[in-house]
């Protein structure tokens, strides 16, 4: 076994935290990826993991050893791919919003298939943050603004957005003229319920978000209060279609509630700035074939469906 495989093991370790999980990711016995880190151990003269009941994690040697393997695989990657004429290949890891996957996604994999028929794609779908490293994870595609300075992010599209409510929470609760409207003290007129919102909870900061118009003089906030909280986006949108209070969602996931008239467009002459949707992956590691063509990929396809 090469030095760079021994190196490739012990990284791997490190992320996943666990000899198990690192062989079942390097396709390796177990026994392997343990001998490997013995003859590591005992080449180097250091003790580079600690082993406990649990989990396994890095001692002080083993950290600073991990950040120069880490470099030094990147290096040897990216130099390898600049003079190998192949295509993209071997298992990407994504991680992707549910509605993401669904509308944009899905229906122009097989495109992507047929263009790398040598990448091996597993996809997770969530809303929640997943920890790329230690869940062996390449990227993660999310919706929103991105507060984790920790991930690389590339941008892959500005989806237009809308605030719509459904007929009967508009016959209860009036059509706001104006964003002022919005506010209990001028809700409603007489005889009508003051103005209220099915609050989506972000998962990243379990604060509920607020409604987002934009204004000549820029993007106003309002906090509405709400019978109900979701951190789901499909949960959200079923709220607004039984009459619970107003939303703000992307235009593509309630085009057909639209259509219908079961939902209704709320102060379309102040919509809610669109959201972006970004690609993220860990700082320390170079961006690979793999990833980069999915990106480029993602990119393509947001731009056909806009």
């Amino acid at each position: 076994m090469d030095r760079f495989q021994e190196m490739q093991i012990f990284t791997r370790i490190v992320d996943r935290r666990s000899f198990t999980q690192a062989a079942e990711d390097l396709n390796l016995p177990r026994a392997t990826v343990t001998n490997s880190i013995k003859r590591l151990e005992a080449r180097l003269g250091v003790r580079l993991l600690e082993r406990t009941t649990r989990q396994v994690k890095p001692t002080l040697d083993g950290e600073a050893y991990y950040q120069r393997c880490t470099r030094l695989l990147a290096d040897l990657e990216e130099t390898e791919e600049a003079f190998r004429d192949t295509d993209p290949q071997g298992r990407l890891r994504v991680n992707m919003q549910g509605t993401l996957t669904q509308y944009f996604v899905m229906p122009r994999l097989p495109e992507f298939l047929a263009r790398y028929p040598r990448i091996e794609l597993f996809i997770g779908s969530g809303d929640h943050f997943v920890d790329l490293v230690g869940e062996g994870v390449d990227c993660v595609l999310r919706a929103g603004e991105l507060a984790d300075s920790s991930m690389i992010a590339r941008r892959v599209a500005l989806l237009e957005q809308v605030t719509c409510a459904s007929p009967a929470y508009l016959e209860r609760h009036g059509d706001p003229e104006s964003i002022e409207a919005l506010d209990g003290a001028h809700a409603g007129g007489a005889g009508r319920l003051a103005h209220c919102a099915v609050n989506y909870v972000s998962p990243a900061t379990g604060r509920a978000l607020p409604l987002e118009f934009t204004t000549l003089d820029g993007v106003v906030d309002v906090t509405l209060p709400g019978p109900v909280a979701v951190n789901s986006a499909e949960i959200y949108t079923a709220g607004a279609l039984a009459g619970l209070g107003i939303v703000q969602v992307p235009r593509y996931r309630v085009r057909e509630q639209l259509a219908t008239g079961e939902l209704c467009v709320v102060l379309p002459s102040h919509p809610p700035p669109p959201l972006p949707v970004s690609l993220l992956y860990p700082q320390n590691r170079q961006l690979s074939l793999r990833v980069r063509a999915f990106a480029d990929w993602l990119v393509q396809v947001f731009a056909a469906a806009a």
